[in-house]
């Protein structure tokens, strides 16, 4: 918390539909996700642009706002994003670098949702929604394809010492538990099927470059009277990729497809690092994050406890049911 106030920064996190204490949404979408996060920052009386943070498999809702609510975003900060391993603009390199990283679980997984999705929440129950999911083996069998006995073994040295170190353990295990509490595997089929699907959208689309004026007489006189200023399509703003060089989860090869695609993207590679090293309990890693996106510190934000949101009869009743918790705004 202390560095949020040192640099300004305002964090908002939230529980996708059907995770956690969020309500099921079985015809999400893409779309329908960065609405979400529209909705959200409005209700919570964010007016100005803001950035938006994916992590892993979570960054597809990430480049979901990119495309479909660029005009209120300031930037994005990438962590091991995650693209669909599917995508038809990946050459046989990109693709071979990805896959041959991956595990056989993990391949059977993506596999089953892009061809048999009805069979995966069986895939699921049979791990981590086993209810016996008393250690964090059963998150990591899924995550990793294996378990943390084999995992120890394997060459992933800086994420082999964060998984071993029992407070990073306990948080995890929290963390799972959290996730997983309405016990239906449904919202994670629904998330796995969503990864390896037609996003409605391709990563190219974001590309910052010169809007193509169109052929013709009428085409050229709008140019003329819309002033010489050129106009651009994509999305204008930063867009900033930390990649783990040893990460096993969400391979090199991934983020070297999403550079060539999107070269004006920052990409800081992170030597000896792998998926979770960076990110979690490292102090220092998260001052260069703000540093990169922020620059020098500003101090707190300004303190404004009035939000208003607009609210309907029904509304005010369960405001009063839930006066307990209405200030308590957490999310996993």
């Amino acid at each position: 918390a202390s560095l949020l106030e040192e640099f300004g920064v305002r964090l908002l996190t939230y529980d996708l539909p059907g995770f956690g204490e969020s309500d099921p949404y079985p015809y999400r979408n893409l779309e329908s996700s960065a609405s979400d996060m529209l909705f959200l920052a409005n209700a919570l009386g964010v007016s100005d642009k803001f950035w938006v943070v994916g992590y892993s498999t979570g960054s597809v809702h990430a480049w979901a706002a990119l495309r479909y609510i660029p005009d209120r975003l300031a930037g994005a900060a990438m962590f091991a994003p995650m693209v669909n391993p599917y995508d038809s603009l990946m050459n046989r390199g990109e693709r071979y670098g990805i896959w041959e990283k991956w595990t056989r679980k993990r391949k059977f997984m993506y596999f089953l949702a892009r061809r048999f999705p009805k069979f995966l929440s069986y895939f699921y129950r049979q791990s981590f929604l086993s209810g016996k999911h008393g250690q964090i083996d059963q998150w990591l069998a899924l995550t990793l394809g294996r378990r943390v006995s084999d995992f120890l073994h394997y060459e992933l040295s800086k994420d082999r010492a964060l998984i071993e170190d029992p407070i990073y353990e306990e948080f995890w295990q929290r963390d799972v538990e959290e996730s997983i509490r309405q016990g239906n595997a449904k919202a994670f089929v629904e998330e796995a099927v969503l990864q390896v699907s037609n996003w409605g959208f391709s990563l190219a689309d974001l590309k910052l470059q010169k809007k193509q004026t169109g052929k013709g007489i009428l085409n050229l006189i709008k140019f003329f009277l819309s002033g010489s200023e050129e106009e651009y399509t994509g999305f204008l703003g930063p867009i900033h990729i930390w990649q783990g060089m040893d990460d096993k989860v969400v391979p090199p090869s991934m983020t070297d497809f999403v550079h060539r695609v999107l070269p004006s993207a920052a990409v800081h590679k992170l030597p000896y690092e792998g998926h979770f090293t960076y990110l979690y309990f490292c102090d220092e890693c998260h001052r260069q994050i703000f540093t990169t996106l922020f620059g020098t510190p500003q101090g707190p934000l300004p303190v404004n406890n009035t939000i208003e949101v607009e609210q309907t009869p029904l509304d005010d009743i369960q405001v009063q049911e839930d006066a307990s918790t209405q200030d308590d705004f957490r999310t996993d």
